[in-house]
């Protein structure tokens, strides 16, 4: 997406006559014609601000200062608003993080938190995410770690009785929650005001019906679509509307439940999945192969707007790569995208009364902060209706990162009745939230996919539902350094531009080029380099704008000028300067040169060949302006910031995905945050625009810029810094530290060389081997012969560890001589430099996290978070419980004797964290504790241990690391609490169709949530209705049983089930039979089709199938494997999955003791379960 040059003006400066038709059919005639009715707000509307030069006197100079004429305007110009009285607001969160809905809202909730804490207003937040910056103490004076969901915030109003709310910071989770809220009365009749848009606004954007119908009244044209609410409806309008069609979700984000149908059968199956997510879906010609167009709008209550405009490149908006530039278009395009374009949303948003910001997705303005698009085939045709979101979003975050304009803050404040021009810029503090930013570099985005990690069957095309699981943001000086910047970002397996995707020559690769899938760039790269394809068959192909593609095609170009010198040093000072300008990194030239990253780097430097450090201050520079984000480029000539502030760096954790999220920016937040309130100056390098790590106010100097050896180095090099930390931000700056050690570089904290020795699997267990620490029998294989004869002698299962990954890729138990071979040679592929440990794996043993840090090899401060799944389930999908419920006092102080000991034998000096297995033995005999991980770095379980044991773990890590202000070591494990902490993994499954539900010990969650309760029941239940979409089953409604279910804890959930109420079915004989043979248990088997999606749903719809319970050793075999289709299908129904035992249990147990204190009833006034209290009432003092 590029981003327009935006655009600061009112509804009456743009005072023109709106477009009419545009040649385009208007949807009119296939909607439900139902009164479309929204109150104007009462508002005085501003009156258009001059230019510039109008306010200075005949006599004097132009004004030149933004601040001051903002000043002008305010005094001259805008009418005094009446501002809602609110001093106390509940902020409504988003959850845990999931595809469509991820960090961006942690960055967004957090900076309106600040706003309202700088206006004097008391913040509550309603978020069950523990691992979000948003959650700690310092920004809410309360916060309820309590599931997003009507009822549950509905308790919080009644018990807390703010003056105000705030939906939009939530995401589509608050939204649906907020309109939901109205239509009980529970706003009304509580007197809470909802600040910004208003709740008719926020039903018009999210009802696809009652969008369209906005859009027909103001005569704004869109593609002809209907809004329906069966699947004959949606097939009666694919028949009148015409193939091919694509089908939207109403009240969903991230294009969740969306997609192509090319014919009935197509639109079907997709119909009949998209209802069980929504209740109302649109179905609309397709418009496949046009150009998309986004707005970001801010508009107040006095009607003045800021515009963003940027153009997606491929499909869904945050599943395409894309550029942030200054518009450069010809006149007729400029003129035609102002007149047809932006008029039409200041217009919409001005007649749905949209204050503070909206994300319009074709053409739309709303007042808080909002998105649009607009879809236009030629410059003639736009078309300016397609999807509006009234909360902040991605492409929020992404726009005030890339331009420096705080959306979130001047949202929040806009909320809280303040306008545009009487704001100052939180960022440049020279300028006002009136001034349009100006941008004289290129931001590129390109979405994270990890589909990879999950099975074959997965669905890999890109489409209008959203896939990605992060984002990076890269920025330069040309497109095409910032292209290759943001690619090394999403993967550090990837030097740049090269052909990683080599489908084979012909209609394949045709077919490749045409489908838009993960890969596509590098098939891009693959056609270009070894086939000869041109830019315009590439473009006939992809319908990819031209304008990119010779950007593509001047790297190729000199990809092959920088082969042709044959060696690194036949390039001399000209081409290497060209070839960074082009974004090539060192290891990407030395590659192409055979030579070395070091001998790369070398070589330009002895050139002088180095990079500036260049500053994002909004205004290119046309205007002073301070401003703490800076990027690198080889595209200038001077400095934008001198450096003599010798800093210490702290390295981010780069781009959200599986195993890497917003838990590792909570450390690096607070680790920066506790160098700053040391004394020390800081340094932060990430690329996440998604991240409260990279805001403005977060660190002294903020680094837009990758994480990998080279851009650290430069960076390091030229601040002087005094020393660098690498155990804050996940697996990625682990991966460097050693190297940067070895060049002479600071690194502060545990030494480098002592991470590598816990990194690789090898020196780990022969450490382990030599201070006495048990763990499971294990040896470094080099052949598939030596791991058969392992795994021979010790018997099946066995466990296959790769080293220096993370989230457990391509980690394997291997329960069969048959797919060893397989396991062993991805194991090999993912980790080619280090060895591969195959281990026994112990199954049925329990897992046992313990987080921890230590000074100088001596334990300060460690927590042991008990596993409810045992052993083979990662532990980021495992579920945690805090303080642990079933694990005895003597072993609990074994497991910290373990923890001193790796503590003093890896000389520790920060924060680590360890895995131990627990197995029981004989009555009267110790169990055994077995270590089978150990990190020497935070965990992503650090912000759970600290928010629920009320200690900040990376405060103390911190001073850990710097050896100052160090404290004593305490055992907090040993006080007694009145509470527990449950956390729950947050999946993603609706997103990736295809994927199978299954749990191992490669991880497959997207998020986290956890909630707190006075037992494990209760916290656990609270958890469980806090993750997105889980709806508990009714009483006496059907529960299908299948899989493994030869686990001991099954027969007492069958038994369980049916003394609720519930009726249990299955399809297969064996599981039947299992079944049946428990006394007091009756179930049936039904007739399970698994290639039609329709006959199985009637099937659900038959038995009244509300839950499914399905256990598996490994994924299923193909798509019609019978549990797999049952996994996979409960998802796609919207129904709940418990595919692991003990949680099965667990969740039975809850529902047994909740149902008699009335969980499964509605909100009803004057009750408030036991377990909506605030941190601060369970917890009882500040972490």
């Amino acid at each position: 997406m590029a981003f327009a040059r935006p655009a600061a003006r009112t509804a009456a400066a743009m005072g023109r006559k709106a477009p009419a038709s545009l040649g385009l059919p208007l949807n009119r005639s296939l909607h439900v014609s139902r009164p479309l009715r929204i109150a104007p707000s009462p508002r005085t509307l501003a009156v258009a601000a001059p230019a510039v030069g109008d306010y200075a006197p005949k006599n004097d100079h132009v004004l030149s200062s933004p601040s001051e004429l903002a000043r002008k305007i305010s005094a001259r110009v805008l009418p005094q608003l009446h501002r809602p009285d609110v001093r106390k607001v509940v902020v409504v969160g988003s959850g845990g993080l999931s595809i469509g809905q991820a960090g961006e809202f942690d960055y967004s909730g957090s900076q309106a938190m600040k706003a309202l804490r700088e206006a004097g207003v008391e913040a509550v937040l309603i978020n069950p995410n523990i691992a979000t910056w948003q959650t700690s103490h310092q920004l809410a004076s309360e916060v309820y770690f309590l599931p997003i969901t009507p009822d549950y915030v509905a308790y919080v109003l009644e018990k807390e009785r703010p003056d105000g709310v705030l939906l939009t910071f939530g995401g589509q989770s608050a939204l649906n929650v907020g309109i939901e809220l109205d239509r009980m009365g529970v706003l009304e009749r509580l007197g809470i005001k909802v600040l910004g848009t208003p709740i008719r606004t926020l039903e018009v954007s999210e009802d696809r019906d009652l969008f369209v119908q906005a859009l027909n009244e103001i005569d704004i044209p869109v593609a002809r679509s209907t809004a329906v609410s069966s699947v004959n409806g949606a097939l009666a309008a694919g028949e009148a509307i015409g193939y091919p069609v694509i089908l939207r979700s109403a009240f969903t984000l991230g294009g969740l439940g969306s997609g192509f149908a090319n014919n009935p059968d197509e639109l079907r199956d997709l119909a009949a999945k998209s209802l069980s997510l929504s209740p109302q879906v649109l179905i609309e010609k397709s418009m496949k192969g046009w150009k998309e167009l986004e707005y970001e709008v801010v508009r107040d209550a006095a009607d003045v707007s800021q515009l963003f405009a940027f153009i997606s490149v491929g499909s869904f908006s945050n599943r395409t790569q894309s550029s942030a530039v200054t518009w450069k278009t010809s006149t007729p395009w400029a003129h035609i995208l102002e007149t047809q374009s932006l008029w039409p949303q200041v217009r919409l948003s001005t007649t749905m009364n949209i204050i503070c910001f909206a994300l319009l997705r074709s053409k739309l303005s709303v007042t808080w902060g909002s998105l649009a698009s607009a879809i236009f085939s030629t410059p003639s045709i736009p078309i300016p209706g397609n999807i509006v979101s009234s909360s902040l979003s991605r492409s929020s975050a992404l726009a005030s990162k890339a331009t420096g304009y705080p959306l979130a803050y001047t949202a929040a404040k806009i909320a809280l009745g303040h306008t545009l021009p009487e704001l100052p810029n939180a960022v440049t503090k020279t300028t006002t939230a009136c001034f349009e930013p100006s941008l004289d570099y290129i931001v590129t985005k390109i979405p994270k996919w990890d589909l990879a990690k999950f099975s074959s069957q997965v669905n890999r095309e890109v489409g209008s539902s959203m896939k990605s699981v992060g984002e990076v943001m890269a920025i330069g000086r040309t497109w095409e350094e910032s292209l290759q910047k943001a690619i090394r970002q999403v993967d550090p397996r990837w030097v740049g531009f090269e052909a990683y995707a080599q489908p084979k020559a012909g209609p394949e690769l045709d077919r490749a080029l045409s489908v838009p899938t993960d890969m596509r760039l590098f098939v891009i790269a693959h056609a270009m380099y070894n086939c000869g394809y041109t830019v315009d068959k590439i473009h006939d192909l992809t319908k990819i704008d031209k304008w990119y593609l010779y950007k593509i095609d001047n790297i190729v170009q000199t990809n092959r000028t920088i082969q042709a010198a044959g060696s690194l040093k036949a390039i001399d000072e000209d081409l290497m300067r060209r070839a960074k300008k082009m974004g090539f990194s060192d290891q990407q030239i030395a590659t192409l040169t055979n030579s070395t990253e070091a001998e790369a780097r070398a070589h330009r430097k002895s050139l002088g060949v180095t990079p500036f450090v260049k500053r994002i201050d909004t205004l290119a520079a046309e205007y002073p302006a301070h401003t703490n984000y800076l990027y690198t480029t080889y595209n200038a000539s001077e400095h934008d910031v001198e450096f003599d502030e010798h800093g210490t760096i702290v390295l981010g954790s780069g781009v959200y995905r599986i195993g890497s999220s917003v838990e590792f920016d909570w450390c690096a937040v607070t680790c920066a945050r506790s160098l700053r309130e040391g004394g020390r100056r800081t340094i932060m390098i990430n690329y996440n625009p998604e991240t409260v790590s990279t805001d403005y106010d977060e660190a002294d100097r903020m680094y837009f810029e990758e994480l990998g050896f080279e851009r650290v180095m430069d960076i390091y090099e030229l601040e002087k810094a005094q020393g660098i930390i690498v155990s804050v931000g996940g697996q990625l700056p682990q991966n460097i530290a050693l190297r940067l050690k070895e060049t002479g570089i600071k690194v502060l904290g545990t030494d480098p060389a002592q991470i590598d020795m816990a990194e690789d699997r090898h020196k780990f267990s022969g450490v382990l081997d030599k201070v006495g620490i048990d763990q499971p029998e294990w040896a470094e294989v080099s052949s598939l012969e030596a791991a058969k004869e392992f795994a021979n002698r010790v018997s099946y299962p066995v466990l296959i560890r790769p080293s220096y990954v993370l989230s457990g890729a391509a980690m394997n138990v291997v329960y069969e001589e048959s797919t060893l071979e397989h396991h062993l040679s991805a194991a090999a592929s993912v980790s080619p430099l280090h060895p591969v440990v195959i281990t026994k794996f112990i199954d049925g043993a329990q897992e046992i996290d313990v987080d921890a840090v230590a000074h100088k090899g001596k334990l300060l401060i460690h927590a042991v978070s008990e596993h409810v799944e045992n052993a083979g389930v990662h532990s980021g999908d495992a579920t945690l419980v805090l303080p642990p419920f079933s694990i005895p006092e003597s072993d609990m102080a074994r497991l910290k004797e373990i923890a001193e000991k790796v503590a003093q034998a890896f000389e520790i000096s920060g924060p680590f964290n360890m895995q131990i297995i627990r197995q029981e033995k004989g009555q009267g005999e110790d169990s055994a504790l077995k270590v089978i991980e150990c990190n020497l770095r935070a965990s992503r379980s650090f912000p759970f241990v600290s928010k629920v044991l009320g200690k900040n773990f990376i405060q103390i890590a911190t001073a850990a690391i710097t050896g100052e202000n160090v404290p004593e070591p305490v055992d907090i494990m040993k006080e007694k609490r009145d509470y527990y902490s449950v956390k729950v993994a947050q999946f993603s499954w609706t997103r990736l169709g295809g994927a199978d539900p299954f749990l191992g010990v490669e991880m497959a969650s997207t998020g986290e949530v956890a909630s707190f309760g006075k037992d494990v029941h209760e916290a656990y239940w609270a958890s469980l209705l806090s993750t997105t979409g889980f709806k508990p089953p009714k009483l006496g409604s059907g529960v299908l049983i299948g899989g493994d279910i030869s686990k001991p804890e099954m027969a007492t959930v069958a038994k369980q089930l049916i003394d609720l109420g519930f009726k249990l079915y299955c399809s297969s004989h064996k599981v039947e039979d299992f079944l049946n043979s428990i006394a007091y248990v009756s179930c049936k088997r039904i007739f399970f089709p698994t290639k039609d999606k329709r006959k199985l749903r009637e099937v659900f719809d038959e038995h009244n199938i509300q839950c499914v319970v399905n256990l598996a050793k490994s994924r299923g075999k193909d798509a019609v494997d019978e549990d797999y289709v049952a996994r996979r299908n409960a998802v796609d129904f919207g129904l709940p999955l418990l595919n692991n035992a003990r949680c099965a249990q667990l969740f039975v147990e809850a529902l047994a003791k909740k149902i008699p204190e009335g969980a499964l009833r509605p909100y009803f006034e004057g009750h408030i379960p036991s377990e909506v209290k605030s941190w601060r009432e369970f917890v009882g003092h500040a972490a």
